[in-house]
């Protein structure tokens, strides 16, 4: 897969998150603006190899900002990241108007938790040529055969995402692991995650420090250390991360014992 001017192939690549918010779920993981140069410098020293700034937290029960304010959260940061970094850069959202501007300054890929059903994100996304991540999500939760709802939906919103113009060596997929399905669900989706790879493109797996591992989220770093080693053994491309330097570490381990 192609993300600015990198190409990311046969590993599992750690992707860091950097939430400029001040309600995500994991309350060591929200950056003020002011502190996103070192946030940014610390996860690429630890191992990440793309970051990921949101400027909206998607948590359960979550308010939603709007357009407007997503944009003065990122902007600064932004800017500040891509002057400085030579690494790629993605932006968590599900607005077309943060897509324009967060694309227009200079970001590689944009991760839509809403995979392309906003109107003009796709259109966004191939007029600047980048990348995108498309999750699965759904007004209501899965019912049924959980696996067919979530390969039915990835492969309808790549065929779009093609159909408007983006690159298909520039399109990974993420199953969407507690977004519109239960714990159960996310369980389920998480043990058999490596399946999505039958659609033909890479994948991202979102699990980090998430509630399906149970307890709270301070708890849940050696569940979501597991999930990684799944994903490195499955070649799921991305992880989306709260802590880099352990995942990475366990990418790492796990590689090795492959080779």
């Amino acid at each position: 897969m192609k993300i600015g001017n990198r190409n990311f192939s046969d590993y599992t690549y750690v992707m860091a998150i950097i939430n400029l918010t001040p309600d995500s779920f994991f309350k060591d993981s929200r950056v003020a603006a002011d502190d996103a140069l070192f946030a940014a410098e610390k996860a690429i020293k630890e191992g990440a190899a793309i970051l990921d700034l949101g400027a909206q937290s998607t948590r359960p029960g979550y308010i939603e900002v709007g357009a407007e304010e997503e944009i003065f959260r990122l902007e600064k940061p932004l800017q500040a990241i891509l002057s400085r970094f030579d690494i790629p850069v993605s932006v968590d959202t599900y607005f077309s108007e943060v897509a324009r501007f967060a694309l227009e300054v200079g970001a590689h890929m944009i991760n839509d938790v809403r995979g392309l059903k906003s109107a003009g994100m796709a259109e966004e996304i191939a007029r600047a040529g980048a990348s995108v991540c498309i999750m699965h999500n759904s007004p209501s939760q899965v019912a049924g055969d959980l696996f067919g709802e979530v390969k039915s939906f990835l492969s309808a919103q790549a065929e779009y995402a093609l159909a408007c113009g983006i690159e298909r060596d520039k399109i990974c997929l993420d199953g969407g692991i507690g977004f519109a399905k239960s714990r159960e669900q996310s369980l389920e989706l998480l043990s058999g995650y490596g399946s999505l790879s039958t659609l033909g493109y890479p994948l991202l797996l979102g699990a980090s420090r998430k509630s399906l591992f149970g307890g709270q989220p301070f708890e849940r770093l050696p569940a979501t250390l597991a999930s990684t080693r799944l994903a490195a053994r499955e070649k799921v491309l991305f992880v989306r991360v709260h802590d880099v330097k352990e995942n990475f570490a366990e990418i790492q381990k796990v590689y090795e014992n492959l080779r």
